[in-house]
């Protein structure tokens, strides 16, 4: 059973919106047991120690995450270091509109988790026409189009199929064995 974990902070609830897609996608996946917690839930630390796989969301902040998820991972996290070296994990992010920065803030999250050891990775499949995933799934304000909503599932649907992958060996959930409809011809 791989055990996927979605970690997020969320100042509008625009990126909780997106956790909960994120996780729906994760739940696509057999033998998939998922979780979803808010940075302030106190059983946040713990769930990461639990995952095998974590897709962390944030609020675009001045094109980076947010200083509540930079200080749990810096205050909570920081006495774990070595304790999750290895798990596979990915990022994110709502702004305000369209150039607000979210693939930054994205970048900045994959950089906190590599730093503790996390194997991240980017979605090279479409999510939707024109809608890539290459830093980790964005949206502006909340995610009700159908190509962010989209985004938001195929990200958690990517984290559980690489952990089954990765870390269980599940070798049938390698996403090069499943077509993608949505990529655009040629």
């Amino acid at each position: 059973m791989s055990r996927v974990l979605v970690l997020y902070d969320s100042k509008s609830g625009n990126v909780a919106k997106m956790a909960a897609l994120v996780a729906e996608g994760a739940n696509e996946v057999p033998d998939t047991e998922v979780r979803i917690r808010s940075v302030d839930e106190p059983e946040a630390v713990s769930d990461v120690l639990w995952c095998d796989g974590i897709a962390v969301g944030s609020p675009t902040n001045m094109g980076v995450l947010s200083w509540k998820m930079k200080r749990f991972w810096d205050e909570a996290m920081g006495e774990h270091w070595m304790q999750i070296d290895g798990k596979i994990g990915c990022a994110f992010s709502s702004a305000g509109g369209w150039g607000g920065g979210m693939e930054l803030a994205c970048q900045s999250i994959l950089t906190v988790l590599m730093n503790f050891g996390f194997l991240v990775f980017g979605v090279t499949d479409y999510a939707a026409n024109k809608m890539t995933l290459h830093y980790g799934a964005v949206v502006t304000k909340e995610p009700r189009e159908e190509e962010a909503t989209a985004a938001c599932r195929l990200l958690g649907r990517r984290l559980a199929e690489w952990t089954a992958f990765h870390m269980h060996g599940r070798k049938d959930q390698h996403p090069s064995q499943k077509p993608n409809p949505r990529m655009p011809p040629g």
